[in-house]
């Protein structure tokens, strides 16, 4: 997947792909962020954005012989135009989605690119749809077939569904099958994301007399006027972090393909924060240190590290799924050297188990461990040694091609339209060796120069 943007924020004009671990890096208000938000907001939104209309004949045919058969072939030949729609109304709502003023996306193009020849229409489906235990109608698919087939599984007479509903569910699904191989389900962890642990009592105390200022409302009352009042002035990503640290109660009774199948990435998660998480019956939250007799903190009384993971910690034990983005805003927030490293082997192994990783970062320390991964990821006997000695495990390693890094920085680049050069604002793809690892010069620069300070400092006295 290829994302191209225009005049959105910082970045005039911008290309990056998706690996399976992608990072932007780069000094402040270049940009990053914006790329990051837009990104989660279109893969958090997209399956409303996408338009797939079903004839009203197939519905007919449907209510009058009880089955209908169509062929997704014909709305997957109708991809391109489905996503630029898509993308097309998807720009109209950047406002709402950074909570920012209409006239900051001026002239803002947000375009995603997927590679729609030949898409691959291999997804089962077998579902059924009704209310309660009552089915009405069924949708079913084999994997080796294009063909989705709508049955009723009810008297016509008797289906109280209006057409419209069928069609938006048949549509949906369609949605799903072609579209949902090239766009992962999103999960955020913004830079604000330790606030949202502070308050978080704050937060549902807010809910609560949210629910009862709606109880008490006259029948002319809007209750979204007071639903989106409070919540206007928010970025959808950290709508989306507050939302989910209120329904951690709820959350804490799921169990992710993680904790099920490898346990001792959750080990590694609880060496980085020293301790676990837990939630009471009674909806508190609580951060047990390692070795404490049973001490429980409250996030007040617990560190900014432990408080800035809150929300990966839960994601990874409750809710994380195989194919997932996880999106975290400055992973190194508030941790030690050696925490950060501990992240980027952290990371490395999420994206070996098969969850994309997208981070914005500033830490030297993440992007170097990254590149002893990468360097440590080949067979000769003397990596292998050096891995042992030094505790790597071969699951923790990655490959450079594994790995897309972008540089936030003004460069010299064609704008389209324009036959020469301008210099702007823009993402710029690192190289990557496979033997040295990632070349972050953003960093490079600054260590240099604090270098030759210092051998000034050390050396230069008369």
């Amino acid at each position: 997947m290829k994302i191209r943007v225009k005049n959105l924020g910082a970045l005039k004009q911008a290309e990056f792909s998706l690996g399976d671990l992608t990072i932007i890096c780069g000094g402040n208000n270049t940009g990053k962020t914006y790329a990051t938000y837009a990104l989660f907001g279109f893969l958090y939104t997209w399956r409303r954005l996408f338009s797939i209309e079903i004839q009203t004949d197939k519905i007919e045919q449907l209510l009058a012989e009880g089955v209908v058969r169509l062929d997704i072939k014909e709305y997957a030949e109708q991809a391109n135009q489905i996503i630029d729609r898509g993308c097309e109304d998807y720009t109209q709502e950047l406002p709402s989605i950074f909570a920012s003023q209409d006239d900051r996306f001026k002239g803002t193009e947000f375009n995603i690119i997927l590679e729609t020849i030949d898409i691959p229409l291999l997804s089962k489906v077998d579902r059924k749809i009704g209310s309660g235990a009552s089915r009405l109608f069924a949708i079913t698919k084999d994997e080796a077939s294009s063909e989705l087939v709508v049955t009723l599984l009810v008297e016509n007479k008797k289906l109280k569904i209006p057409s419209e509903i069928i069609a938006d569910t048949i549509a949906s699904t369609i949605k799903e099958i072609i579209f949902a191989q090239f766009l992962p389900r999103p999960f955020i962890a913004s830079a604000e994301r330790t606030g949202a642990a502070i308050f978080r009592k704050e937060l549902n105390f807010a809910r609560n007399r949210l629910l009862d200022d709606l109880g008490q409302a006259d029948k002319n009352f809007d209750p979204m006027e007071l639903l989106l009042k409070d919540y206007q002035d928010y970025a959808l990503p950290i709508k989306a972090n507050v939302d989910f640290t209120r329904q951690l109660e709820s959350i804490e009774k799921k169990k992710s393909f993680i904790t099920k199948e490898y346990p001792d990435i959750l080990d590694s998660f609880a060496n980085i924060i020293g301790g676990n998480y837990t939630v009471t019956k009674k909806d508190e939250l609580y951060y047990i240190p390692k070795n404490s007799h049973g001490t429980r903190l409250t996030m007040d009384e617990s560190s900014s590290a432990v408080r800035s993971l809150l929300d990966i910690g839960f994601y990874l034990k409750h809710e994380a799924r195989f194919g997932d983005l996880l999106m975290i805003d400055e992973p190194e927030l508030n941790l030690h050297p050696e925490n950060q490293r501990r992240v980027a082997r952290l990371i490395a192994r999420l994206v070996n188990i098969g969850i994309k990783v997208f981070i914005t970062t500033h830490s030297d320390y993440i992007i170097k461990e990254l590149n002893t991964l990468i360097m440590l990821n080949h067979d000769k006997p003397h990596l292998e040694r050096i891995a042992e000695e030094e505790g790597y495990q071969k699951e923790e390693l990655i490959a450079a091609e594994q790995i897309k890094v972008y540089v936030a920085e003004e460069a010299q680049i064609l704008i389209d339209g324009n036959s020469r050069k301008t210099r702007c604002q823009t993402l710029i793809l690192a190289n990557i060796d496979p033997e040295m690892g990632i070349d972050a010069y953003s960093f490079d620069t600054a260590i240099e120069t604090m270098n030759r300070i210092q051998s000034a400092i050390v050396w230069s006295e008369d």
